[in-house]
């Protein structure tokens, strides 16, 4: 069973960067597909991005195409999201997801292992 945790949050300016990472433990990891997920206060969890089991698929909602990279490394059991040019609406309690499926998808429901989520928070 793959257990995720977050981390890397924190506070950034608006057109800074930042990076989270999520760090699993189990040795399934490199048969899972890894979505972010975001979540701002009163609002519904969103897809941000999803990577396949062995990173040569990726997903990416429109709202940060161009300025969010997932990737990952099965050696270290972690995926990475590196955020870009961030911007306020940016800001909200970023999770990790896990899927058994082999291609990555925006569907939430597809995903039943979550971390505890990292705060992001960009300042205007």
């Amino acid at each position: 069973q793959v257990q995720l945790v977050e981390s890397g949050g924190g506070l950034v300016q608006t057109g800074g960067s930042l990076s989270v990472s999520c760090a699993a433990s189990g040795r399934t990891f490199s048969r899972t597909t890894v979505a972010w997920f975001r979540q701002a206060p009163g609002k519904e969890r969103e897809f941000v991005a999803a990577i396949s089991w062995g990173g040569g698929a990726t997903l990416y909602a429109d709202s940060v195409k161009g300025r969010f990279t997932i990737s990952r490394d099965n050696a270290k059991n972690t995926v990475f999201l590196q955020m870009d040019s961030l911007k306020p609406e940016d800001t909200a309690a970023y999770y990790c997801a896990a899927s058994s499926r082999i291609l990555p998808t925006m569907t939430l429901a597809a995903y039943d292992r979550w971390g505890q989520g990292t705060q992001v928070t960009v300042s205007s």
